[in-house]
């Protein structure tokens, strides 16, 4: 045997990444505010969970479900309900952070309204003239008012990050050379250049939201999902199964929203 059969009969042997036995995986990508994209993502995925073979299903929130879009109290809402009626594991993203961290930090909560935490707080019910009257100290008011802290401690909650079979999953991504189980908070929820510039080499196969791309991203070693769901009005979810891998998407089309699947 040559020397190029015997690397592509090593290749052809390598073992494929999957989840164990029995269990099945939906990941979903970043929700920021888009309820109803939401809604009809989970929807599409109950019933494509329903249509297999009967396995030990969860569902992974990838973080971000807040800011930017119309309606983060309802996602959040939406979250909470699903979880009390089947397994889901939800993850902190950056925009979860600067929340929580705006309730007790000026300068974190300026960035946070910035960078879409304005949209959050209004989809509470603060009524916008009061809003755009109130100077920063009161917008700390007007959080603490209207967020139930019931919302807050949920958020608070969230996990960094989990890993099943050969599946790590995380918001933002991981730091190269660096054991899962040793990342920081900090670029679990943040990190993007040095983890994209790499393919592979994590120690599992990466799923993570947080950088958008037109459209999934699956590279040997990683594989992102968020596609932009408050500004292109798609919202992604990767399945998994043994080796088996598909997405599920949910598209806003002129305020019309369809579901559609297909194999990867």
């Amino acid at each position: 045997m040559n020397l190029f059969r015997r690397l592509f009969s090593a290749a052809d042997r390598a073992p494929l990444a999957a989840v164990p036995p029995g269990q099945r995986v939906y990941a979903v990508g970043d929700v920021h505010g888009c309820r109803a994209l939401f809604g009809a993502l989970v929807a599409a995925i109950e019933t494509d969970d329903a249509a297999r073979a009967p396995a030990d299903t969860v569902i992974i929130l990838l973080g971000d479900l807040i800011d930017r879009g119309p309606d983060s109290a309802g996602v959040v809402a939406a979250s909470r309900a699903l979880q009390a009626r089947r397994a889901v594991r939800i993850l902190k993203g950056n925009h979860e952070e600067m929340l929580l961290e705006s309730l007790t930090s000026r300068d974190v909560l300026r960035e946070f309204l910035r960078y879409g935490g304005r949209e959050t707080v209004l989809s509470y019910g603060i009524d916008p003239a009061a809003y755009h009257a109130a100077a920063l100290d009161d917008v700390q008011a007007l959080i603490d008012t209207h967020i139930p802290r019931e919302d807050l401690d949920f958020i608070a909650a969230f996990e960094d990050s989990l890993t099943i079979g050969d599946y790590h999953f995380v918001h933002a991504g991981v730091r190269p050379g660096v054991p899962l189980d040793q990342q920081s908070v900090s670029d679990q929820h943040w990190i993007r250049g040095t983890f994209l510039a790499q393919d592979d080499g994590f120690g599992a196969v990466v799923v993570h939201g947080h950088t958008i791309f037109a459209k999934p991203e699956i590279k040997a070693g990683r594989i992102g999902i968020d596609t932009g769901a408050y500004t292109t009005g798609c919202l992604t979810a990767l399945g998994l199964q043994g080796t088996e891998r598909w997405l599920i998407e949910a598209r806003d089309n002129d305020g019309a929203i369809t579901t559609a699947q297909r194999s990867i």
